[in-house]
């Protein structure tokens, strides 16, 4: 593809390396900007005192989006990395004492839900087909495939096919269709709150998650996230990216054919920018008011996917029953729901998920301790003050300890993360986690364009753009931001 001599990215997330590498590879002179030391964005890790966490994403989920970007540059991931398939993939926590183990195979699962209801292995079945073949439809038709307008979704062969309508009512109703008990319906719905959704709020085209889940698997990279954000480094530095770290970007401006970019009293000049950041923050502090395509109101009144109270912790003993990855929900989550896109508030019984990588790989924690990582989705834009945080983590301890195991007494390291961190350190509008939430009307081309309207030589990747939130769709993002630059550009 026909790129521009000159390319500049704000911001060094999973979309803005795919994107630099993307562009790089075909010939651009590219130059990233990256405000913090670390690269990746809210991917990556951190260590303290001989343990080591996960700073954000932890689930690596759809291997083949991560197999294919790297076969496009002539590698693979066996030689990035080394990935372990977890069995069982997670443990189920319910508050009424009972859990469940997800096996890798799903047909080893199936008879597991005969339990719960009469039919549901044959019903699961049913799902998994079904989502499958949304699986496949989505992704062949639609997620790599750069359809950026509203009329390329119009899919003559799509609006043909009456099963894919009932795609657009929301996934409770969908799942709803195949089993009645609420924990099997919770079992299939929890991964939307990853797209940033809720079962109530985001349309059964999700129903592919449970594809990836139960099909495809989840996979622990040996050596954690940052080892998938060390090989794009690496991959972008073999291409010949500029990489600027510590570097932050104050102003975006259009200038003729080509756009600057202000850092540290500096001024770059290259032929367009790509924004690996929110475009409500890149509209709202870095762009010129002339230059902005929305104006705040249009920004304050976007569904946002949930922000989090996140618990880091160094733990001396033994944690079993936890397991690498560990959901605990109540029976009925609805009021946990309500509280993060309903009427914003703190959750009083909360449903959260925990992450043990040293179950798994022991470079997490020193003998005899294990790393372990809390995240409860909460609503963006709460008042995270000292007194509230202290109040969630006494709850969550407590909530823990009663449905799974005691923590309390053996933390010897101890950090937290919550909505103003994510404000502060990533512009997340309203202190959000994820991005745009995966709404009906967030979805596909109706979430930010890759290319700015205003503003001539700008464009946009990473989650809040298409085709959404997740570490492989920011992969696809980088790539389909690269085409649509060039295929703006002259041959």
């Amino acid at each position: 593809m026909t790129v521009p001599d000159s390319v500049s990215i704000v911001g060094g997330g999973i979309g803005g390396l795919s994107a630099a590498c993307h562009l790089a590879d075909a010939g651009a002179d590219v130059t990233l900007f990256e405000q913090h030391d670390d690269l990746g964005g809210v991917a990556g890790s951190f260590k303290s005192d001989g343990f080591r966490f996960d700073s954000g994403p932890s689930w690596y989920l759809m291997p083949e989006v991560f197999e294919r970007f790297f076969e496009s540059f002539g590698t693979s991931v066996d030689a990035a990395y080394e990935l372990e398939r977890l069995d069982p993939s997670y443990r189920v926590f319910w508050k009424d004492g009972d859990r469940l183990d997800v096996p890798a195979d799903p047909d080893a699962l199936a008879p597991k839900l005969e339990a719960y209801e009469d039919g549901a292995a044959d019903a699961f079945h049913e799902y998994l087909d079904h989502a499958e073949a949304v699986y496949e439809l989505a992704m062949d038709r639609f997620v790599y495939p750069r359809r950026a307008r509203l009329r390329d979704w119009l899919d003559g062969d799509l609006l043909r096919a009456a099963w894919a309508l009932p795609l657009l009512r929301s996934m409770d109703r969908h799942v709803g269709g195949y089993v009645e008990h609420p924990k099997l319906r919770q079992l299939l719905e929890y991964k939307l709150v990853f797209l940033g959704g809720s079962p109530y709020n985001t349309p059964a085209l999700y129903t592919l998650m449970s594809h990836v889940d139960f099909n495809q698997g989840v996979f622990h990279p040996v050596g954690g996230m940052q080892v998938l954000v060390d090989a794009l480094v690496d991959l972008a530095d073999r291409l010949g990216v500029t990489l600027e770290r510590n570097t932050p970007v104050s102003r975006i401006q259009p200038n003729g054919d080509g756009m600057r970019v202000r850092t540290n009293g500096d001024t770059q000049a290259s032929d367009c920018v790509v924004a690996n950041a929110s475009p409500a923050h890149v509209e709202r502090t870095l762009l010129p008011p002339d230059q902005r395509d929305h104006d705040d109101a249009n920004w304050d009144g976007q569904t946002y996917g949930p922000s989090a109270y996140l618990l880091y912790l160094g733990v001396e003993g033994d944690v079993d029953p936890l397991r690498h990855h560990s959901l605990v929900l109540p029976v009925d989550w609805d009021a946990h729901f309500e509280t993060i896109f309903d009427e914003p508030g703190w959750p009083t019984d909360p449903a959260y998920y925990i992450h043990v990588p040293s179950k798994t790989d022991r470079s997490y924690a020193p003998d005899g301790h294990h790393s372990v990582f809390i995240l409860v989705p909460i609503a963006p834009g709460l008042n995270d003050g000292p007194a509230r945080r202290a109040w969630m983590r006494e709850r969550v301890l407590e909530d823990l300890a009663e449905y799974a195991v005691d923590l309390r007494g053996r933390i010897t390291v101890e950090h937290e993360a919550c909505v103003s961190d994510f404000a502060n350190h990533f512009g997340q509008p309203k202190g959000n986690a994820l991005g745009l939430a995966h709404t009906l009307w967030q979805t596909g081309p109706l979430r930010p364009a890759h290319r700015a309207d205003t503003a001539p030589g700008l464009y946009y990747t990473g989650a809040d753009t298409q085709p959404g939130v997740g570490l492989p769709m920011c992969l696809i993002s980088g790539k389909q931001t690269a085409q649509a630059i060039a295929a703006d550009t002259p041959a």
